[in-house]
């Protein structure tokens, strides 16, 4: 008698399995964790062609993972809830615990490239508190109108080397970005060591730190 339950539950579970079965709707999981974005903007940030990033969001969309709202001409996708982010980051734990080859991806452009130990998102706020940071958001500037840690200066990752005379020289810099297989805040590191600027990255990203309950802070989008 059990068997009708258990075809229809893992039927209906099995949605999301096959939801983030696939690496692009999982970076476009990512990618949306930072905010609404545009199917335009998807398609950009994730190097995807417009239509196959259509089709990706309407399977993710079926899974009800992500939501989506109209402004204007535009429609604007979102992810469902927090819930989302850890799911996200579980698969990606899972994922580094059981599968040696993302540890030696990660490696290999992260962990090889930055040898200080990344700092916490709890040593970060305590250092906030204690007015001893600078802290440096990296990513794009719709991320951070978005959301961002209060308090953190905006200066995308492509921008960093022509505007290094706006970060304070006394002070060291914590770059953060999207999350912990993001390497915006590995790039940024590399810059500001090269150019005299004590820096070390965060190990998680903003969607880590909205998750944890901290304080975020928005900007008004310009119309």
């Amino acid at each position: 008698m059990s068997r009708p339950l258990k075809d229809g539950v893992y039927q209906q579970f099995a949605r999301i399995g096959h939801a983030v079965s696939s690496p692009k709707r999982l970076e476009l999981l990512d990618l949306l964790a930072q905010g609404e974005k545009t199917v335009e903007q998807l398609a950009e940030q994730s190097a995807t062609a417009l239509k196959n990033t259509s089709a990706h969001l309407r399977v993710l969309r079926q899974a009800r993972l992500v939501e989506t709202r109209r402004d204007g001409s535009y429609v604007l996708y979102r992810l469902a809830d927090d819930a989302v982010v850890r799911l996200l980051r579980q698969i990606e734990g899972l994922g580094r615990a059981r599968l040696a080859e993302v540890a030696q991806v990660a490696d290999l452009y992260i962990t090889n490239r930055d040898a200080l130990e990344p700092v916490s998102l709890t040593e970060l706020r305590k250092r906030m508190r204690d007015g001893d940071v600078t802290v440096l958001d990296v990513r794009p500037e719709d991320e951070y109108v978005s959301g961002h840690i209060p308090g953190a200066l905006s200066i995308p990752i492509a921008q960093l080397r022509r505007r290094l005379a706006e970060l304070p020289q006394g002070r060291e810099i914590i770059a953060y970005c999207r999350g912990p297989y993001c390497v915006y805040s590995v790039d940024a590191v590399e810059i500001l060591r090269k150019h005299g600027y004590k820096a070390r990255r965060a190990g998680e990203g903003m969607p880590d730190w909205r998750a944890r309950g901290y304080p975020i802070a928005r900007l008004q989008a310009e119309a």
